[in-house]
């Protein structure tokens, strides 16, 4: 008895020490009610996530210069005539670089951004595009919320003004989206510094996650990617610049399908209660 008793245990504290649980059961993406969307688009190696329910939608990042039509283009034959809001998560070419278009093309509620700027061309046109717009971009240092639909929002800013260590990739802003019962990540290209902020003062956990800074390896993505325990990772990857193999695997440990955008656009969708992935082989 006492034997058994000690391999129960053993296995439960193996379980506990490897941060991930049970998972809930999967659906197929065409077995998801009416929710939201996640389109991550194929970018090369960049960022551009939208997310969209049926009248709102928001933008995380733009890829890089020249992408921004890429994303019109979706919005427009998918019947998304305005962003609520455009969220730049840090300035660096790869997730600015399109912004330009974006602003310069659609109509844009309110535009977030992250308290780190970098001088680049891009960066540049940004500027000028929401000057020739007449708008002013908020700049996030405090925790914000605000609500689309049924979604719910939260922008989490960075702790330091000045991060010692890639200061622009550690600035990122990391966004949450809760619907129902289901909570969504968007980590930016958070880095160790800004990954262990966050992680420190987490307390949920993530059935979604894009993952940080193109699935490079870094030390603070075990804690984590235990600390969320993510049903469905995307990584914007591309094959001139793919994520490395210990962060696929790590998050495969954790429960994870993983999907690379080096393979195709990503589509997720949610109900609030089931939320599913597939690729989009359009």
């Amino acid at each position: 008895m006492l034997r058994k008793f000690l391999c129960i245990a053993a296995a439960a504290l193996t379980a506990f020490m490897s941060g991930c649980t049970a998972k809930t059961n999967k659906v197929s993406i065409d077995e998801v009610g009416d929710g939201l969307t996640i389109y991550s688009f194929k970018a090369g190696k960049a960022d551009a996530e939208l997310i969209y329910g049926d009248d709102w939608a928001v933008l995380i990042d733009c890829g890089e210069k020249g992408f921004g039509k890429e994303i019109v283009a979706y919005m427009e034959d998918n019947g998304i005539k305005k962003l609520d809001y455009l969220i730049i998560t840090h300035f660096d070419k790869d997730h600015v670089g399109g912004a330009a278009k974006v602003l310069k093309t659609c109509e844009v509620g309110a535009v977030m951004q992250s308290n780190s700027p970098k001088e680049s061309n891009e960066y540049e046109n940004y500027l000028e595009a929401l000057d020739n717009k007449g708008m002013t971009a908020q700049t996030v240092r405090e925790k914000m919320t605000f609500t689309l639909g049924e979604a719910v929002f939260t922008v989490d800013p960075p702790a330091q003004e000045v991060y010692e260590k890639e200061p622009s990739n550690n600035s990122s802003l990391i966004t949450e989206v809760t619907l129902g019962d289901v909570n969504m990540l968007f980590a930016g290209d958070a880095e160790n510094d800004r990954l262990a902020e966050f992680t420190q003062n987490n307390n949920k956990t993530y059935r979604f996650v894009k993952v940080p800074y193109h699935g490079h390896w870094q030390k603070q993505l075990q804690p984590f990617a235990q600390s969320i325990k993510a049903e469905i990772a995307v990584i914007t990857s591309s094959d001139e610049e793919p994520e490395d193999k210990q962060t696929v695997d790590l998050f495969k440990k954790c429960g994870a399908e993983v999907y690379t955008t080096k393979t195709d656009s990503v589509i997720v969708k949610c109900d609030g209660k089931n939320i599913a992935a597939a690729y989009d082989n359009s």
